[in-house]
C-alpha cells in the first residue's frame, strides 16, 4: 500500500540521547500511515558525555542534515519537527540556520529548556562545562539569547511537567516566571504529570495528534 502524502517528520533526541528513544512516537507514525522514509531519526552528540554536548560544532550536523533531507524528500515540500530537551533547542536553532522556517509546518517542543536550565548557572556565572556554556542551558546564555522570540514554524507547541527532573532540578522550572519549556509565541502548551523523559515516552498520541 503506498504511504499517504503527508509532512515529513523529523524526531530530534535530547543530550546523550538515541534515535530510540522515539519508539514510541515512531511507532504510533507508522500506525497512523507514515512511511519508513517519511521519518527522520538523526543520531547527534556525544552518548556517554552529556556536559560535553552543545550548539555547536559536530552536534549541529546530524540535525542540519536530517531537516534538510526531510524537506527534500517531502511530498509536501513540508515538515514537521519534534524534539525531546536539548533536542529541542538544537532543532530549532538549525531551522534557523538553514533558512527553514517556512517550510516547518509544526514544531512540538517536549520538556525542552528554551529559557534555560537554573542547574546551569546564569551566564557568565556558574557555567562550568559546555552544556552550560555560551552555546548550551545557562540562562541567559549567547546562545538562548539569540534564540529567544525568532520564528521557527507555522504552528509552535510545547509539552511540559512541573515535575520535570532535568527543567525543575532546583526546585524551580520558571525563568521570569515562564516554565522554561515553553517556546516564545507557541499557539500552546501541555502539561502533563510525567518526569523528563516521560514526556518523551508517554504523550507520542499528544505529539503525533499536534503535527496533523
Amino acid at each position: 500500500m503506498r504511504a499517504a502524502c503527508v509532512d515529513s517528520v523529523v524526531l530530534v533526541h535530547g543530550n546523550t540521547g538515541a534515535p530510540s528513544d522515539w519508539d514510541n512516537t515512531y511507532q504510533q507514525l507508522l500506525d497512523e500511515g507514515y512511511s519508513n522514509s517519511q521519518i527522520h531519526r538523526p543520531s547527534w552528540g556525544s552518548k556517554s558525555c552529556a556536559a560535553c554536548n552543545d550548539h555547536s560544532g559536530t552536534e549541529e550536523n546530524p540535525v542540519r542534515s536530517a531537516i534538510a533531507d526531510a524537506i527534500t524528500a517531502s511530498c509536501t515540500g513540508r515538515i514537521d519537527v519534534i524534539g525531546h530537551s536539548m533536542g529541542v533547542t538544537l532543532a530549532a536553532q538549525q531551522i534557523i540556520k538553514l533558512g527553514a522556517q517556512d517550510q516547518v509546518d509544526a514544531f512540538v517542543g517536549v520538556a525542552g529548556a528554551y529559557r534555560g536550565l537554573w542547574s546551569c548557572g546564569t551566564y557568565p556565572f556558574n557555567v562550568y562545562n559546555s552544556t552550560c556554556g555560551s552555546n548550551g542551558l545557562s540562562v541567559s546564555s549567547p546562545f538562548l539569547d539569540w534564540l529567544y522570540g525568532k520564528s521557527i514554524a507555522a504552528r509552535v507547541y510545547s509539552i511540559k511537567s512541573w515535575s520535570d527532573q532535568v527543567v525543575c532540578a532546583t526546585g524551580y522550572c520558571t525563568v521570569a516566571g515562564v516554565h522554561s519549556s515553553r517556546i516564545a509565541g507557541e499557539d500552546a502548551t501541555y502539561t502533563y504529570a510525567y518526569g523528563h523523559f516521560g514526556l518523551q515516552a508517554y504523550t507520542y498520541e499528544r505529539q503525533v495528534s499536534l503535527i496533523r
